[in-house]
């Protein structure tokens, strides 16, 4: 199915009407009573992605939200998959992975928070985030410098942790799927001490063990999440979370050959797109975290409330991987020696080992003040915010595996793999690098005042940050002033259109060839849009085109040695639409969006689709079959293209679909998921560097959980 065709489809569904919406501001103190009815999302809670409950429908901004409820039925099982549906959004960019999520919004990367706190910060250093974790995520797209300090253009995702609640439930579940997949979790929440008492408590708990669809991939997961909630007092609360997470498994990712996955080998046949690269007994990514967070809310009076949240965080990962060399051009062998002593599908393979931690303490202070003046009415957010983050990266990069001097020992057929071990750890102790410690400090202060005037909606806010880097001997500090504008106008049949401004920024440590500190990256957006709310049916539907521009990025015409100079600017363009829509049985969600990137040499964005589109649809009839639940989904990824001066490599579309089928009763729920229902072989992105990225193979789990 080609893209115009879906596009022309889906554009034609969401015309019949308009999505389903029911306010669930305070989503983490309450529990919907049934899953019979979806819920949609059109506001956030104070430590949502807007720290603020102002609602979507009012907000001049593009805010995306998935409740645990829609992506369960999806059969999400990671963050990836969880956002496959959000308009704007590139979930697999680097395909199947078991490193971590690398989802992308309008062409970036989005970093991670949780409850209005960034989480992680580095690569590869610390563990990924569990869904059952989470009771929604939520996209915030494009810059927001002003709330959040330092961060990516393309926007932040933020979960929403599981929290106690004032009435005793709970959940157990089980899973089995293919793959050899097996998961059992549970969720116990409710008062400590009887109804009337000020303490409730949360437990979560899971264990997985699951095989992948690379034979020698394996995952086990293990984590514990309680968390106890205090009401001091009727206009007081706190709520202490901790979270400690431990996953032993391998790397999906294969690095594996554009010759012989994009393009055919030279006898016009393809490499298995699942085969291991690595070495088994060599590979493994093992990692660990362990965190403790921290929410507090004080009404002071009817027009004052302090609001916070604080973070202590520590990850850790065990990184060893053999992956195929890139020399000369090319992985295999024989072309870069000339002669053919080995199979034409022979690489050396790159023995890495990696010791990588992450440390963090973060906090994030705000008074809100309602109050008027004149006729218009302030919903004003003044806030502190500090983070404290180190990183370490120790690391024995073994390139090639000394193929380069004519040792042949760790080379493997691609075709016909033969593992043959991996060298003697004397050898990367001998060339281990020992990296300095690198430390960010970031304080901010920030203000946003969100004024109505009759149906007129206004938002302006500033934002000062300070930023220390030390790595070693280098320190470098850097100031930034960000800002945000937005106007929006509510006509009474649920139209609202609006226009927007946004502010990013993000330190470059280092110095020109002058000696001169570099100054940070900066990125500013324009955004034009609407939302509407319709008023026969419960819904929401969205749409905006934003016009995004980084400077400050390296000069790509500067001279050789000259590489530093901050001259270069990037740009991207896009427009993004989305609804969701509840016609009493039925629940109905569709995205599409496209998107015009390119980096500072004119080239477009590596991995990054120009077009996507989808379509969800859920079906919870009443009467006599009162119980039975299905649904199915169909994704479009449009093609991806990889350049540079010299090489073009364009990786194909593909159009996937799931399903979901199952059956609700009394307090059971049986389900079964099917991603990538006709089990496509697909590639999500090549690179210039030579490599390709397999995508998601077909996925089942039937899954089932007795609510109490």
């Amino acid at each position: 199915m080609g893209y115009r065709t879906f596009a022309a489809a889906l554009v034609m569904s969401a015309s019949a009407g308009a999505l389903a919406t029911a306010q669930q501001a305070d989503l983490p103190s309450q529990e919907a009573d049934s899953r019979q009815e979806t819920v949609i999302v059109t506001g956030t809670t104070a430590f949502g992605a807007t720290k603020s409950d102002t609602p979507i429908v009012e907000t001049a901004r593009t805010l995306s939200v998935e409740t645990a409820d829609m992506f369960i039925d999806k059969g999400a099982l990671n963050l990836a998959s969880a956002l496959a549906y959000v308009s704007g959004v590139t979930a697999e960019p680097y395909g199947f992975s078991t490193r971590g999520d690398f989802p992308q919004s309008r062409g970036l990367e989005l970093p991670r928070y949780r409850d209005s706190i960034q989480e992680l910060f580095g690569s590869y250093n610390s563990t990924r985030a569990d869904l059952y974790t989470v009771e929604q995520i939520e996209v915030l797209k494009g810059p927001a410098s002003v709330l959040y300090g330092q961060g990516s253009p393309g926007g932040i995702v933020n979960y929403v942790s599981k929290t106690p609640r004032d009435t005793f439930g709970g959940e157990l579940r089980a899973e089995v799927g293919n793959f050899d997949r097996y998961q059992v979790a549970g969720d116990v929440t409710g008062p400590i001490g009887g109804e009337d008492s000020p303490f409730s408590f949360r437990l979560v708990g899971l264990y997985r063990d699951t095989g992948t669809q690379v034979d020698q991939v394996d995952e086990e997961t293990k984590v514990i999440m309680p968390s106890l909630a205090w009401q001091a007092t009727p206009d007081t609360r706190f709520t202490l979370i901790g979270l400690v997470q431990d996953t032993d498994s391998d790397t999906a990712a294969q690095f594996i050959p554009i010759k012989g996955t994009l393009e055919p080998l030279d006898d016009g046949t393809y490499l298995d797109w699942q085969v291991y690269a690595g070495e088994e007994g060599f590979n493994r990514y093992n990692t660990s975290s362990d965190q403790v967070t921290l929410l507090g809310e004080h009404r002071i009076n009817d027009n004052l409330m302090i609001e916070g949240t604080a973070l202590w965080r520590s990850g850790e990962a065990d990184y060893h991987q053999a992956w195929p060399a890139f020399i000369g051009g090319t992985r295999y062998i024989n072309d870069v020696l000339g002669v053919n002593l080995f199979s034409d599908t022979t690489v050396a393979r790159t023995f890495y080992q990696g010791d990588n931690t992450f440390d963090q303490l973060a906090g994030d202070i705000r008074l809100r003040a309602d109050f008027t003046t004149g006729a218009l009415e302030h919903e004003l957010l003044a806030g502190v915010q500090h983070q404290d983050v180190e990183t370490d990266s120790n690391t024995s990069y073994y390139f090639a595996g000394g193929a380069l001097a004519g040792d042949f020992r760790y080379v493997l057929d691609l075709k016909n793999p033969v593992y043959t071990g991996a060298p003697d750890q004397a050898v990367f102790d001998a060339i281990y690098n020992d990296a300095p410690t690198q430390t960010t400090k970031d304080t901010g202060v920030y203000l946003s005042d969100q004024m109505a005037y009759d149906k007129w909606r206004f938002t302006a806010g500033i934002r000062f940050d300070s930023v220390e880097n030390e790595a070693g001997a280098v320190s470098q500090e850097d100031d930034a002033v960000s800002t945000s504008f937005g106007v929006l106008y509510r006509f009474d049949n649920g139209f609202s259109p609006y226009v927007s401004y946004a502010e990013s920024f993000e330190a470059v440590v280092g110095t020109d060839i002058n000696g001169n500190q570099l100054e940070p990256e900066e990125a500013r957006q324009y955004e034009v849009g609407f939302k509407y709310e319709p008023r026969g049916i419960p819904g929401l539907i969205t749409a905006s085109y934003y016009d995004i521009e980084i400077s400050n990025l390296p000069n790509p015409n500067s001279l050789p040695g000259n590489a530093a100079q901050q001259q270069g600017i990037s740009t991207l363009k896009g427009f993004e639409a989305e609804a969701r829509l509840q016609f009493d049985e039925i629940y109905f969600q569709a995205a599409a969006s496209t998107i015009d990137a390119e980096d500072p040499n004119g080239f477009k964005l590596a991995a990054i689709p120009e077009t996507q589109a989808s379509i969800w649809t859920t079906w919870r009839p009443d009467g006599a079959w009162e119980g039975f639940k299905a649904g199915a989904g169909i994704r479009y990824v449009g093609e991806t293209v990889s350049e540079n001066a010299t090489l073009s490599y364009t990786t194909p579309d593909y159009t996937l679909g799931d399903l979901m089928v199952g059956y609700e009763w009394d307090q059971w729920d049986f389900s079964v998921n099917a991603r990538n229902i006709t089990d496509e072989d697909y590639l999500t992105g090549c690179l210039t560097r030579g490599d390709c990225f397999p995508g998601l193979r077909r996925t089942v789990v039937a899954s089932l959980s007795y609510d109490f």
